[in-house]
């Protein structure tokens, strides 16, 4: 089966480059026992500690309240925990524990070396372009 051509539009073509991508980073991630959505979520409180379930869920491309049973499937497996708001009442910050940096340390060489077997092909310079486009569509569409 070939892929798409250069008839398809960007929207398509970006679509299919991640669902091909995800595909092969879900067989490393499952060697972890991490789903692709659930490193997602380690790689986002990595970066950003204490963001609250609706923060992540709009990092992770997912609905308030699959975040939720997101951040419930990582509580109960000990890698995330929920804290107070010290602002408001109402809201939980998301925080990774000990066992969560140590799942994302050791599974992340494995999702690095997907993603070089990927673009093995591709030059430094490939690359670079790939991350600035790919970068500033992400700002462009948030604007």
């Amino acid at each position: 089966m070939s892929g798409p051509d250069d008839s398809f539009g960007v929207t398509f073509l970006v679509r299919h480059a991640w669902l091909s991508m995800r595909s092969a980073v879900a067989v490393a991630l499952a060697e972890h026992g991490l789903s692709v959505q659930q490193y997602g979520a380690l790689m986002v409180l990595t970066h950003h500690p204490g963001f609250t379930v609706a923060d992540i869920g709009r990092m992770v491309g997912t609905a308030r309240q699959s975040a939720n049973e997101l951040i419930t499937g990582l509580e109960k497996a000990g890698l995330a925990e929920r804290r107070p708001h010290p602002q408001d009442r109402r809201t939980q910050q998301v925080f990774l524990t000990p066992a969560g940096e140590h799942r994302l340390a050791t599974a992340a060489p494995a999702v690095l070396e997907v993603e070089a077997e990927l673009e093995a092909s591709f030059t430094a310079s490939d690359r670079a372009t790939a991350r600035d486009w790919l970068a500033q569509m992400v700002r462009n569409a948030n604007g």
